[in-house]
């Protein structure tokens, strides 16, 4: 039987989908976490305990595991994980993504650079160390957007439209850094990218490497304007309304990011603006859509993307994938305001409103919630399939 090994960080909320989808595929899987509380909760399977922090220690750990288990595949199940799992891939000769490819991909001044240095469209930007004069970064033209180097999900990210913004904004993220120090490397804590806003619509494109091969598996629209200080996601439609002609601009801009940084297997997931010009891409991940939004995808013949990220990791046959042509989407329920969540009232009435398919929340009672751009975890998810994409957008704002 084949084995792979899932690498899952503590806030994945994912890894019940990909042990799901190793069920219907028939393939044995290890769960790697930095964390033993994680590991818990699959006691009656293989697991191993990891280094997360000190990514050549991971490896070690990996290799040492595979000596003794061996593996056919890795995946990274979120950023956290995504370049551990290329260069475990690489010391065991898996031929997975390089981990340059992936490490180009995860720290967004590195993207940035290779995109320019590729003729690629691309906001003008700078590295501003933390330490010095955030006034080096003046001649970013506002407004522009602060963010650290390397997290996820619009953490930190926020706009500054004038010189006081701008130094709210930059010492705000310095907070959210500082919080950080001993969970990543402090390499990326010690700067901000600061780069020009870039205004129009935004779209996420979900697609799948195959030798290099971009396939375009999704290309979600996202109504809500996303213009900040802040960039919370909330909702995701797909299939696109945007023209023929413009979403293959926005998959062509995409495989020349994609070709650019170096990746040439596995799950991407893309995050592009779109204005009057060409297509610019925001965001390059060498991993798949995020949270539980991979729930909104089925291809073939309801065949989910866990299912499709498994057995390309594996070598395995790929089915067709095209996905089904019902409209799909999910709402990420948005957090208003920090605090304790004490109770979760209207579950029933939203799971009633016509199209809605489940509504899941995904913090506990009790738990703290917190808004962004401090925060990095969902409130919940609001899952909605209709005949319209529009019809998929109303259920989803009258859930």
């Amino acid at each position: 039987m084949a084995r792979l090994l899932l690498l899952v960080p503590t806030t994945s909320y994912r890894v019940g989908d990909f042990l799901a989808a190793a069920r219907r595929l028939g393939v044995e899987v290890a769960v790697g976490s930095n964390r033993r509380q994680v590991l818990e909760r699959f006691s009656d399977g293989l697991t191993v305990t990891l280094d997360f922090r000190n990514s050549d220690q991971g490896v070690r750990q990996i290799v040492d595991y595979a000596g003794r288990h061996s593996l056919q595949g890795i995946v990274g199940v979120d950023e956290e994980t995504t370049l551990l799992a290329a260069k475990a891939a690489a010391a065991l000769g898996l031929g997975q993504n390089t981990p340059a490819s992936v490490a180009a991909a995860g720290n967004k001044f590195r993207f940035r650079t290779v995109l320019a240095e590729a003729g690629l469209p691309s906001p003008q930007f700078v590295k501003v160390a933390r330490r010095g004069d955030p006034t080096a970064a003046r001649r970013a033209r506002f407004p522009c957007v602060l963010k650290p180097l390397t997290l996820a999900a619009s953490r930190g990210v926020i706009r500054a439209d004038d010189e006081a913004a701008f130094a709210a904004a930059f010492r705000r993220i310095g907070a959210i850094l500082d919080n950080l120090a001993g969970e990543i490397a402090a390499a990326e804590t010690d700067h901000i990218l600061v780069e020009d806003y870039i205004p129009g619509v935004e779209v996420a494109l979900e697609g799948l490497l195959v030798a290099g091969r971009l396939n375009v598996l999704a290309l979600f629209d996202k109504p809500d304007p996303l213009e900040g200080p802040y960039f919370e996601e909330t909702i995701y439609v797909t299939p696109s309304r945007l023209s023929t002609d413009r979403q293959a601009e926005i998959a062509a801009a995409t495989a020349a990011a994609v070709q650019a940084i170096g990746l040439r297997e596995g799950p991407v997931h893309a995050e592009l603006r779109i204005g009057a010009g060409e297509p610019v891409v925001i965001e390059l991940a060498a991993r798949s859509i995020g949270g539980l939004c991979a729930r909104t995808l089925r291809f073939g013949a309801g065949i989910c993307l866990e299912d499709l990220i498994l057995r390309h990791a594996l070598a395995m046959e790929l089915p067709a994938l095209t996905r089904e042509r019902q409209p799909a989407g999910v709402m990420m329920i948005p957090i208003a305001k920090a605090g304790r969540l004490a109770a979760v009232a209207g579950l029933e009435r939203a799971r009633a409103v016509p199209g809605i398919e489940d509504v899941t929340i995904t913090i506990a009672l009790g738990q703290p919630v917190v808004p962004l751009p401090e925060g990095n975890r969902y409130l919940g998810f609001i899952f909605a399939r209709a005949a319209t994409p529009e019809a998929v957008q109303g259920a989803l704002r009258a859930a």
